[in-house]
């Protein structure tokens, strides 16, 4: 059944925007109406719009983007209806209704039409990988064959909320320092491009041998006031062309995996945090019935590290050839001792994905503490180095204050 896109008036004249899903325009318009809603404009969702997978973001999606919290909310959602031995149309129906956001209520009206059309949940879905990643995909194409659908999609959304909440006490804990730092730079640049200058010109004109650290202040003060237009576009660039080339090129990309690892301080925790979710997404897999090997081609593309995917590569044509995960991973230095004999026990006893669930809880335990740890450590070592670049301005301005005092007594 074609989906419409459509402009209407209400009874008071408010201006309403939304989809609706008709056999004809004629239908759509009549559907309308029946609402007391009077189309302005409507017009069809082509199937090559439909179809076409995005490239891109396109400056509407920067708007209209369709976060994890709100996939988690209606995954969970059709989990429930479909628990309550809903069928699967009718529970998309259901959704698109209490839908707010529009791009997201589209999809799942255009969802909702390849499913009615004979296509299966998981094809359907896998038209629009901006919203759905390859893990949710081949998670509800394990349900579809397994008959469980609504206990995979309750997983789902359960593995979808327990890294949004470990996101969110990493961004908290995160946040004061680096507010910290952000607003005590711009403070220190701007005394020492502004307010340092004005107050350092009273020295030069009084023609007096000044004391090499005001001596040091004032060439520094000098070089940003005269050069800080070109330092802001260097480090703009810098950003940029870094960016680029850790992000765009495969060179780059191995580079930047070597340094989060190496990084001090941040690369235990990197590490860590790569392995938790390597775990848990492998656990999730198996449990919802997907083999071990395409299971393993979904994780290497989600852990964020060039080099962490590899050695799961490898550890996929190992398994392949008939050695066990555990054997494989060992022999990666990417994969600490005691998380291998924790996966080999879970081998042995046939509860693999219970002790990938424990090999992930473990390490996110870890890196929540070592986040309290960093942090509780990261705000006095930052106000005593904001402290220091003060005092250091203060007294270079004082010193040949107290030089003149001594000359006029």
């Amino acid at each position: 059944m074609p989906v419409y896109e459509y402009r209407a008036l209400d009874v008071r004249g408010k201006n309403l925007k939304g989809i609706i899903d008709a056999e004809s325009v004629f239908a759509a318009r009549q559907r309308l109406r029946e609402t007391n809603i009077f189309p302005v404009d409507l017009k069809e969702t082509s199937v090559e719009e439909k179809n076409k997978v995005p490239t891109g973001r396109s400056i509407s999606d920067l708007f209209n983007r369709v976060g994890l919290q709100e996939v988690s909310v209606m995954t969970r959602q059709l989990a429930t209806l479909l628990g309550a031995s809903l069928p699967l149309v009718p529970s998309l129906t259901a959704l698109i209704s209490q839908t707010t956001n529009p791009r997201l209520k589209k999809t799942l009206a255009q969802i909702k039409e390849d499913v009615n059309e004979g296509n299966s949940f998981a094809w359907s879905i896998s038209h629009y990988p901006g919203i759905f990643s390859t893990f949710y995909i081949n998670m509800v194409r394990a349900g579809e064959a397994s008959g469980t659908l609504d206990i995979v999609l309750e997983r789902l959304a359960d593995f979808n909320e327990s890294q949004q909440a470990l996101r969110g006490k990493i961004k908290a804990a995160l946040a004061y320092p680096m507010f910290m730092f952000l607003i005590g730079s711009i403070v220190l640049f701007f005394l020492t491009t502004f307010i340092v200058p004005k107050i350092t010109g009273i020295f030069s004109e009084m023609h007096q041998t000044l004391p090499g650290i005001t001596i040091l202040l004032i060439s520094i003060s000098g070089f940003l006031k005269s050069f800080w237009p070109v330092i802001v576009l260097i480090i703009i660039g810098s950003f940029i062309g870094l960016r680029y080339m850790f992000t765009k090129t495969l060179r780059g990309q191995y580079l930047w995996s070597k340094i989060k690892l190496k990084m001090p301080l941040f690369g235990s925790l990197t590490h860590k945090m790569a392995v938790a979710r390597f775990s848990c997404t492998l656990g999730t897999l198996l449990e919802s019935g997907v083999p071990m090997l395409t299971a393993l081609s979904i994780v290497k593309n989600i852990v964020n590290n060039r080099l962490i995917a590899d050695s799961i590569a490898e550890a996929s044509r190992d398994v392949e050839e008939g050695q066990n995960l555990s054997a494989t991973l060992s022999r990666s230095r990417l994969f600490p001792p005691i998380i291998t004999q924790m996966i080999s026990a879970g081998e042995q006893s046939g509860t693999l994905e219970k002790m990938l669930y424990k090999v992930s809880d473990s390490l996110e335990t870890e890196v929540e503490s070592n986040i309290t740890m960093m942090t509780s450590m990261l705000e006095p070592v930052m106000i005593l180095i904001m402290g220091l670049l003060v005092g250091f301005i203060v007294i270079s301005i004082l010193l040949p204050i107290f030089e003149m005092n001594q000359l006029i007594r």
